[in-house]
């Protein structure tokens, strides 16, 4: 089956929020070129990218609307409903009475579900459920785990225990689930706005180990073509094989340590900032 074209560009860098809008692009089998941000020399910061994304952040997106204006948006979650609202219109599934390979000549399985619909709404509650908590306590929670310089306890208690209590809410929410997916009979946006961060889970120092059923979730959505394709697209996804490597995590956390810190104070230069008393 060929991608259906379109006009997308896709403004990416190997980090969670980047790797759920490959996957998304994977398993909607659109077509679209990607064009890799290198955060590490702040090109999220210079002006042509700016006028993208006013927030300097990745990931960003540019597509033609059918009027032909030319659409700039940023957020993942953002981009994410979007792409569905746009791309994904046929809402149809694969079931145990069709054959997986002829359907999906046709058309690919849906991961999203008709506006107005109770599933509709259940999704977008379970997507700003990450955008709004996972993803930021999370990042948090990685960032005074592997970069702060020096190990302050109260954050990371702080940080860790609120992770924890929202992978026990996504345990408890897929012990009911007949599908495994977290909506009605299918993977939605909301799961696979979820995976990049759950699959990441060491790296702020919790483990979904003590997550059954969020366990068996993360498995389930790993064995999905689009999922596997798209953690790769803007560079090699390696958070299983980091896991593994202790001296490769403390490579990656001095450097990174050392970038997020000088990007930091390049920022409060920029807005003349000082810290503790003065100017915001």
């Amino acid at each position: 089956m060929s991608p259906t074209p379109t006009n997308i560009v896709a403004y990416l860098a190997q980090v969670p929020d980047c790797v759920k809008i490959a996957i998304l692009l994977e398993e909607l089998g659109l077509d679209y070129e990607m064009r890799l941000v290198d955060v590490t020399k702040a090109e999220q910061k210079e002006p042509w990218y700016l006028e993208i994304n006013p927030n300097g952040r990745v990931p960003a997106l540019t597509d033609i609307l059918p009027d032909g204006k030319e659409l700039k948006l940023f957020e993942s979650g953002s981009i994410m409903q979007y792409l569905v609202d746009r791309y994904d219109k046929n809402h149809k599934q694969v079931t145990s009475r069709a054959s997986p390979i002829v359907l999906l000549l046709t058309y690919l399985p849906s991961v999203s579900y008709p506006a107005g619909t109770l599933e509709n709404y259940r999704t977008a509650s379970w997507l700003y459920f990450q955008t709004s908590g996972v993803g930021p306590m999370m990042g948090q929670a990685m960032h005074f785990t592997r970069f702060a310089p020096t190990t302050i306890e109260y954050p990371l208690y702080r940080y860790r225990t609120e992770v924890n209590r929202l992978f026990r809410t996504l345990d408890t929410a897929l012990t009911t689930s007949t599908s495994g997916y977290l909506v009605g009979d299918r993977c939605t946006i909301a799961d696979l706005a979820l995976w990049p961060w759950i699959v990441s889970d060491f790296w702020a120092g919790v483990s979904v180990d003590a997550y059954p059923n969020l366990k068996k979730w993360e498995q389930l959505m790993i064995s999905r073509p689009g999922v596997n394709n798209g953690r790769h697209k803007p560079g090699r996804h390696f958070m299983k094989e980091l896991a593994q490597d202790p001296a490769l995590q403390k490579t990656i956390e001095k450097a990174g340590g050392e970038w997020i810190r000088g990007l930091q104070d390049a920022n409060a230069k920029k807005g003349n900032v000082t810290i503790g008393a003065g100017r915001l």
